[in-house]
């Protein structure tokens, strides 16, 4: 067993990480789908979107060959509305909310629609908003995410100068750096940047990290208002021995490689373990083996009905080889030589319900091992603690604390996204965006 790069021939991993859900063949395959919605009155589609798109509307004017007005109603609403297409959990939102589910049919392919309509439209490169002239009026944004880029759009077309800071060299936080890449290409996720600033108003500075290369104190004396849209991203520690062991690797890192560097420099195992059943976890599962591990294991404490992911995620590690191992936790990493080699796990059972309503795992004292040479952890994320407690920002276990305006403890310096609600989906983080502009503007309102 060994962890190696470099598996696949070129055609082999083109093959592997090719776009997943494939966009409509012609405008004719659109129309066809578009024509089955019933255009509900308070449609649930509409009402289950974080951000609202008027999905009806939308879809409507795809049948009437209104392709621009279709990508406008949804870009008002979601100025992310091309990712979240290809990355939103549309089966437990818009979809899964379609009545055709209460008729035993296939619901309206609302994100393949979604799809269509805004990728026309950055193709095209169509500008379906007009940038108010400027109010002078200067506002940073740290973090070029989902959150970032909607606020600052959003002040953008209302005339507010925007200065987005960004610590990576490429914008679209989780969009670019944490997804699997079948989902979203690196390429894509930089054309999305671009065509958002393209509005004008909006300059994103790279390489500039809150608390190393820029301070809040700083922001704060050179700009009138701040917006704190950092997101997540310390990995969860398991806190077991052989950790730090050679092959030992953090879910978020791995995949961060897999985007930042490419398909063949990602090393990976024959043999690979993956702690946790997140969407996170998942992507890892799924690239590892489409990387060419022979084997991928997912390890989880609870059963497959307290699993975070949804099913349609399960389902495509499920389909790409990966086993599952419910009721098993993590007890201890052994190696050889400085390098993993075995995976002791212990045999849990559910006993009373935890903090979140799920019942929590109890150890019945059996263990068994897996014999593998990596182990991917994915137990989740934890906020930037160490940072948020620096800037002096009023928080909890690390996560801001905003009040029903978005604003902080300081003033003048507002938050939204996965830095205040600990992690939830990209759509979350753009509607979240959207509700800091609208408070920035009101504050900024004479």
């Amino acid at each position: 067993m060994a962890i190696q790069n470099n598996r696949l021939t070129k055609e082999q991993y083109e093959a592997n990480f090719a776009d997943i859900h494939p966009p409509f063949e012609n405008k004719t395959a659109a129309q066809v789908e578009a024509s089955r919605c019933l255009f509900c009155y308070d449609a649930p589609c509409t009402k289950s979107c974080p951000t609202h798109i008027d999905v009806p509307k939308f879809i409507k004017q795809i049948v009437t060959d209104n392709v621009k007005g279709s990508a406008h109603t949804i870009f008002t609403s979601n100025i992310m509305g091309a990712g979240c297409s290809k990355v939103c959990p549309v089966e437990k939102l818009c979809e899964g909310s379609c009545v055709f589910n209460l008729l035993d049919e296939p619901p309206i392919p609302i994100a393949k629609l979604q799809r269509y309509s805004t990728e026309k439209a950055m193709e095209n490169n169509w500008q379906l908003f007009e940038r108010k002239n400027s109010v002078g009026k200067k506002v940073a944004v740290v973090g070029a995410g989902p959150a970032g880029l909607s606020c600052a759009h959003v002040l953008s077309r209302e005339g507010i100068d925007v200065t987005i800071y960004e610590k990576e060299s490429k914008g679209g936080g989780l969009m670019t750096y944490g997804i699997a890449a079948y989902k979203v290409t690196p390429q894509f996720c930089e054309d999305e940047v671009n065509y958002i600033t393209s509005i004008g108003g909006i300059e994103i500075k790279y390489n500039h990290e809150l608390g190393k290369d820029i301070t809040l104190s700083q922001l704060k004396k050179e700009f009138d208002a701040v917006y704190l849209g950092i997101g997540v991203g310390v990995a969860r520690q398991l806190d077991i021995p052989g950790e730090k062991l050679e092959g030992v690797v953090d879910a978020i890192k791995f995949i961060y490689n897999i985007r930042a560097n490419g398909y063949p420099s990602v090393p990976v195992g024959d043999k690979v373990a993956v702690i946790g059943m997140g969407m996170t976890a998942i992507d890892a599962a799924t690239q590892a083996k489409r990387l060419g591990a022979k084997q991928v294991t997912m390890v989880y404490r609870r059963t497959e009905k307290e699993k975070p992911c949804t099913q349609h995620e399960l389902d495509i590690a499920m389909l790409d080889g990966c086993e599952v191992i419910w009721l098993a936790a993590p007890q201890k990493i052994k190696g050889s030589g400085g390098k993993v080699k075995q995976l002791v796990c212990s045999v849990m059972k559910l006993g009373d319900p935890d903090a979140s309503g799920r019942r929590s795992p109890v150890d019945t004292g059996e263990t068994f091992t897996l014999d593998v040479d990596m182990v991917i952890k994915a137990a989740g994320q934890v906020p930037f603690e160490k940072l948020i407690k620096k800037s002096r920002l009023d928080n909890k276990n690390g996560k801001i604390v905003i009040n029903e305006n978005c604003a902080t403890s300081i003033k003048g310096v507002f938050a939204g996204g996965d830095a205040v609600n600990g992690g939830k989906e990209v759509v979350d983080a753009v509607q979240a965006g959207k509700d800091g502009a609208k408070a920035i503007l009101k504050y900024l309102a004479p």
